[in-house]
């Protein structure tokens, strides 16, 4: 039988031919690559620290047992998957086994469907443990795999694209939902590029929230102030783009900027120059300009809300950070990274995902993206309870203390609108009259509803 190369690879010893050949062709028709041995030695000279597959091996052998194969295979991989293959009378073995680090064990007779529903769920773990590993290798090694986490498609577009555009000086329009990364993505442009490493010393690199300074204060915030320009302003105060010249200003939620401000800023970085609130004098900057949106500015600008000329001024270059829910491929191997973070931080052992927590991974919306993973794998390092990964993602708290509770009605009329109105983006490809159309609603509650729900059309638009 031909094997796809691709295939992952799994080794049956069982000294009993019959049973050999039978459980080796029932795993390749469901699939995987299987060799079946005799003797364990041969299978155990196949095994390293880079095997990609899974081990199974019958508990009664002469010779070498089961118990002796567990334990040479751990030395060679203490993280390799040996699953137990035990007669009825030998179940207090298979449990000590577990103890000693089989992944699992499945007692005789068994139906053919249940080994391969433990073999696979033993081969994502250790398809997550050697991604883990290859990533913890390259993180080392101080590359951009150190910062965005992922094997998706989607990601590793996101990272030739941001390695492209850190290279150069030109401000950048970063697209994302709350809790997507933008300013991960902001730091990474400036990080890997000439300003992160000028001359042996790095250049600034200078966030600013634009939705969380009050209109009041923006001017002096980013411009700076000379004393006595306001009441309480006794000594002289560089502003974020001075102080960023030379390096990076991110400006977060820039849709936020008051709009007298956004002059201001359109000006600066034609000019290349400010003057600090109560100041004639042109102070010269240096700046790279990087801006982040959850909505659609240009829809903004059209409603007189953003200046369409700063608009066209920051969107030199452009960088869609998709949601987690578009690369779900992505979320065990972020979570068991995050989960390990916080164990090594808090002192803690990693807990093991169950086969319930990786299906509770997959089936969840993660409406709050990468920063609602990160927080999950937290709780799970620090819960006491046995509820696992699916008991954290349903419980709800109610009058400060955990509970098990369905979603509110309201929040599933909310996530049901928000889906319809991706879903109508999605079939008519950004297309902002075809989704009024489709969905019969006026432009004003569309906008409204998309940026109520951090909707960027932008990102439907099709590509090239």
């Amino acid at each position: 039988m031909k094997t796809d190369p691709s295939a992952t690879p799994v080794l049956f010893i069982d000294d009993e031919l019959a049973m050999r050949l039978s459980v080796t062709q029932w795993l390749q028709l469901a699939g995987f690559a299987a060799q079946g041995f005799e003797t364990p030695q041969p299978a155990l000279d196949l095994l390293s620290p880079d095997f990609p597959g899974v081990l199974v091996t019958d508990v009664r052998m002469p010779r070498m047992d089961g118990m002796a194969v567990l334990e040479r295979a751990l030395e060679r991989d203490a993280d390799l998957p040996v699953i137990l293959v035990t007669g009825h009378g030998d179940v207090a073995l298979a449990v000590e086994a577990m103890r000693r680090g089989a992944y699992d064990f499945i007692e005789k007779p068994f139906e053919p469907d249940h080994l391969v529903a433990v073999l696979r769920r033993a081969a994502e773990k250790r398809r997550l443990v050697l991604e883990n590993r290859g990533l913890r290798r390259r993180t080392a090694g101080g590359g951009i795999e150190t910062r965005l986490i992922g094997t998706s498609p989607a990601i590793a577009e996101l990272r030739r694209d941001l390695i492209d555009l850190a290279a150069t000086s030109a401000s950048v329009l970063i697209h994302g939902e709350t809790g997507t990364g933008k300013e991960l993505v902001a730091r990474c442009l400036h990080d890997f590029g000439p300003r992160g490493s000028r001359g042996g010393e790095k250049g600034a690199f200078v966030a600013v929230n634009c939705g969380a300074i009050p209109d009041s204060m923006a001017e002096s915030e980013l411009f700076g102030h000379e004393p006595g320009a306001f009441t309480g302003a006794t000594q002289r105060r560089a502003g974020k783009l001075e102080h960023s010249s030379g390096g990076t200003l991110f400006l977060d939620e820039i849709e936020s900027m008051p709009l007298a401000i956004q002059v201001k800023l359109l000006r600066a970085l034609q000019e290349r120059t400010i003057e600090r609130l109560g100041s004639n004098k042109q102070v010269a900057v240096d700046l790279r300009l990087v801006a982040a949106t959850k909505i659609d500015l240009l829809d903004l600008s059209e409603e007189g809300r953003f200046r369409s000329d700063l608009y066209y001024r920051l969107n030199v270059a452009e960088l869609h950070i998709p949601p987690l829910r578009a690369r779900t491929e992505d979320i065990p191997l972020l979570f068991d990274y995050f989960a390990a973070e916080f164990a090594a931080r808090h002192g803690r052992e990693p807990r093991p995902l169950e086969a319930a927590d990786l299906d509770a991974l997959l089936a969840h919306d993660w409406p709050g993206n990468v920063r609602e993973l990160r927080n999950l794998a937290e709780r799970h390092v620090l819960s006491v309870g046995r509820s696992g990964v699916a008991g954290l993602l349903r419980r709800r708290p109610v009058g400060g203390e955990g509970a098990t509770a369905p979603r509110a009605l309201a929040d599933q009329v909310d996530a049901f609108e928000k889906r319809a109105i991706e879903q109508a983006l999605e079939r008519c490809k950004g297309d902002i009259k075809a989704v009024m159309d489709l969905l019969d609603i006026p432009r004003r509650t569309l906008n409204e509803k998309m940026a109520r729900h951090g909707l960027d059309r932008t990102r439907y638009l099709p590509r090239g």
